[in-house]
């Protein structure tokens, strides 16, 4: 261990994450420091004090420890993220060089990148008749509404502005601003307008005349989705969609927990429940919905600004039956004129 200086995995973290932040997306760099914050708890439950000390034997009992609580594509993730970390250790003299090359990532079979879980149709409709009825044209109406109808990614509903939703037209204009903090996954291919039907519409417009926060941000912009502060961050949104996807928050729990004294009913736990469901979850049920219905997939591509290739890869929860009775249909539409 020669020659290494003495360092702290959270310091270790902190300097990375820093070093990380010019070259890559907000995102990105969130995805990093959440994996990141993976191994420093296992550090501080191992008392692992100092990165001089990590050895090869070590990681193999870190990635032991992560795998039994992941699913295989979430620790490739993890380990990929930790070997470009201890790449830059090894850069500042806190681990040995090479220690990356000890990290052993575990192989992926077909399918295995694509994860199946999705909200489905009917839970969905159940969600939007509860908030329709109890909580109309609230923010977590149109948050949920929205997600759903319209199958966007989390950070585009956080970066629409009132001026953006054109009601008289039935749209919502999506646009990259990177300078007004709303940057678009996509950047400038990722603006386009997206079609909004009448129904919701009317919850758009009863939300922002009655229950919307009349604030503006830190670029003088009024944001569509706001609190009492300005324009809603990526957690509370998350933790609004964990809590409305909660089977006993709208109807009943199929783990035999008490709503009353359960665990993941409390704020910060809301996304442990095995049950509950993230933003990304709606937005790949919503993307199968729309295709299921008979939405061309060139339509749906350029509506969610998703490219064909992950469309299939990630979100087409369809079987091949129904794929194919799909194009059936469109065939019997489209040529039934010619027989």
């Amino acid at each position: 261990m020669s020659g290494l200086d003495p360092i702290t995995p959270p310091e270790a973290i902190d300097l990375y994450l820093e070093h990380r932040r010019p070259e890559v997306a907000e995102k990105t760099l969130q995805n990093q420091q959440y994996r990141l914050a993976r191994f420093r708890e296992w550090t501080e439950e191992y008392d692992l004090e100092n990165m001089n000390d990590l050895t090869g034997r070590k990681l193999h009992q870190y990635r032991t420890w992560r795998s039994d609580k992941i699913k295989r594509i979430t620790l490739v993730n993890e380990l990929r993220t930790l070997q470009k970390f201890l790449e830059f250790c090894a850069s500042i003299d806190a681990v040995e060089r090479g220690l990356r090359e000890q990290v052993l990532i575990p192989t992926l079979e077909p399918g295995d990148e694509a994860s199946d879980v999705e909200l489905h149709t009917d839970r969905a409709e159940e969600i939007l008749k509860y908030l329709k009825r109890f909580h109309y044209a609230s923010r977590q109406h149109v948050i949920f509404a929205l997600l759903w109808h319209t199958g966007i990614r989390l950070g585009t509903l956080q970066s629409m502005d009132v001026e953006d939703f054109d009601p008289d037209n039935r749209c919502i204009d999506v646009k990259h601003r990177p300078d007004g903090d709303t940057p678009l996954k996509n950047k400038d291919a990722a603006e386009r307008s997206i079609s909004v039907s009448k129904q919701y519409c009317e919850i758009i417009q009863d939300y922002i005349e009655h229950h919307r926060h009349p604030v503006t941000d830190d670029h003088g912009r009024e944001p569509l989705i706001t609190s009492e502060q300005g324009r809603l961050t990526a957690t509370p949104i998350r933790r609004i969609v964990n809590r409305l996807t909660q089977p006993c928050h709208v109807g009943e729990c199929p783990h035999d927990k008490d709503p009353d004294t359960c665990e993941y009913r409390h704020y910060e736990n809301l996304a442990n429940c095995p049950s509950s469901r993230s933003p990304h979850t709606i937005r790949r049920g919503s993307i199968t919905h729309h295709l299921r219905k008979g939405a061309p997939q060139v339509v749906v591509e350029g509506r969610c600004n998703v490219s064909s290739d992950v469309l299939e890869k990630h979100y087409d929860e369809r079987t091949d039956r129904e794929k194919m009775e799909a194009r059936r249909e469109w065939l019997d539409d489209a040529l039934h004129e010619e027989y």
